[in-house]
């Protein structure tokens, strides 16, 4: 067997590898996060206990496309899972009614238990103050800006992904908002939606936006308001899913663990 070079606990950050090609590599214990794998082709892999969250389109293992099988399963777990692709405009309006009521029940679940326990990061992910800064986040750039128009739509709590931060207005990442503050910013996005989806219309989802200029995500073009609305259905469905799992942790641990 080839003699592997040791550079176990390397951490490699904004880095582009397209295209690299990798042989007789030990990934054991290693940790993808805001990784593109679109067209890898692996063979001759060994892949046991692993976990992936992500979005699963075309991936055959051992000549089976998964994809299909693990929304299948989804859907099964959960049947409001079948509703968060709406393709008209009283299926958005469906599934931001079940968004809004799911959420609902997540944030009674999260008042109950210790305000400081709602700032701590689980496996590094978001905690659920940031969560919720995030969604208010995908909201302005999504709906606000891409949708109607505005420029500027941004607030001080919003939270970017971390790839486009270079790209955004100033903020403080570091910031501590009490749950009630986020939730304030929050009802007023939610309040935004559901206006724009009461007067979307069938005709409205197949038609084009018109492009914002301005600094922040996404870039300033003209995009499918289907594409538009939809990748917020998305974000507000997997985010509650993800706090869902992080706070049945935190239950469990009863006290702060983290940052």
């Amino acid at each position: 067997m080839t003699e592997l070079e040791d550079r176990s606990g390397a951490t490699y950050e904004g880095v582009n590898m397209q295209d690299s090609r990798f042989r007789w590599v030990d990934l054991e214990g290693s940790e993808f996060r805001d990784v593109g794998l679109q067209r890898v082709r692996m063979s001759g892999v060994e892949l046991a206990h692993a976990r992936i969250d992500g979005e699963l389109l075309d991936v055959v293992v051992n000549g089976v496309d998964i994809a299909p099988l693990v929304e299948a399963e989804l859907v099964r777990r959960d049947p409001d899972y079948a509703r968060m692709k709406p393709t008209d405009a009283a299926g958005f309006r469906d599934a931001w009614e079940i968004l809004e009521r799911r959420w609902d029940e997540t944030v009674a679940r999260a008042r109950r238990l210790d305000p400081e326990l709602l700032h701590v990061r689980v496996d590094d992910e978001w905690s659920f103050v940031e969560t919720l800064r995030h969604l208010c986040y995908a909201t302005d750039a999504w709906v606000n800006r891409v949708y109607l128009g505005d420029p500027d739509p941004w607030s001080p709590l919003d939270l970017p992904f971390t790839t486009v931060r270079d790209l955004e207005w100033p903020y403080d990442e570091d910031v501590r908002p009490s749950l009630d503050d986020v939730l304030a910013l929050r009802a007023d996005r939610q309040a935004t939606v559901r206006r724009v989806l009461a007067e979307l219309t069938d005709e409205r989802l197949a038609e084009r936006t018109t492009p914002v200029d301005g600094p922040g995500w996404p870039p300033s073009d003209s995009y499918l308001v289907s594409e538009a609305l939809g990748i917020v259905v998305n974000e507000e469905w997997h985010h509650r899913r993800f706090a869902e799992r992080d706070l049945a942790l935190l239950e469990s641990r009863g006290e702060p663990t983290g940052p």
